[in-house]
């Protein structure tokens, strides 16, 4: 039996009508879908009015369940690896079956979507030709500050993921780290809340300005002192 393949599709990540008819194609073929949770790739099931047998595959998966997967593509199944929005792996569970399919020499093909990352850095208005995703940042001070100044005289645009409850603290902390530079907060981008702000530091938004709700992409402009002299 020839292997079949894992596909890594990129979902909406807040509004259903930036589905794509790829994704869709995709999702029919599909033998298995794998969700980080599979109540919300349900509801993007139930849109699309296809149903498909899934599993979960999140940061709780154990290594030989998702070695099982490896072997189901190698079987000749094709798999599809959905987050529970944007692009899996990046920040999101997925990168673990796709080394081990790529190991085994097996086809791995990326459905190309919305991401969080590159929607936000659009929208901000700051030089994104280099620029450095830092995920979600340590919870202690301490490792924050360490992973954020060698970016101190970077010219590189920071992106990052924070939770509604502690971005005000985070933004504080990046401010004390990397000193006056503007940032943006990109706030449930997509959704019928989106918010684009865009402030310089010091200064810090207040709950008015921005609501502690929703989910928040944060990017922070380089050293603009730095860009100027390359």
């Amino acid at each position: 039996m020839s292997a079949g393949q894992l596909y890594v599709v990129a979902g909406p990540i807040g509004n259903l009508n930036d589905i794509s008819q790829r994704l869709r194609d995709v999702i029919a073929e599909a033998d298995l879908i794998l969700a980080e949770d599979t109540r919300i790739t349900g509801k993007l099931l139930q849109r699309l009015e296809i149903s498909k047998p899934m599993s979960t595959l999140n940061e709780h998966t154990h290594a030989t369940k998702i070695a099982t997967f490896r072997d189901r593509v190698a079987a000749g199944e094709t798999l599809a690896i959905l987050t529970d929005a944007g692009t899996p792996a990046i920040s999101d569970p997925g990168s673990i079956l796709v080394d081990l399919c790529l190991d085994a020499d097996l086809t791995v093909t990326p459905i190309p979507g919305p991401s969080a990352v590159t929607t936000a850095l659009s929208a901000s208005g700051f030089f994104a030709q280099r620029y450095a995703f830092l995920g979600f940042l340590p919870r202690k001070p301490g490792p924050v500050k360490k992973l954020l100044e060698p970016f101190v005289d970077s010219s590189f645009t920071l992106v990052l993921f924070e939770s509604p409850h502690r971005f005000t603290k985070t933004l504080a902390l990046i401010a004390e780290t990397l000193g006056p530079r503007r940032y943006v907060i990109a706030r449930e981008l997509t959704k019928l809340n989106e918010q684009i702000y865009r402030q310089t530091f010091p200064h810090l938004p207040t709950e008015k300005d921005v609501p502690a709700k929703g989910e928040f992409t944060i990017v922070i402009e380089g050293s603009r002192k730095h860009r100027e002299l390359e």
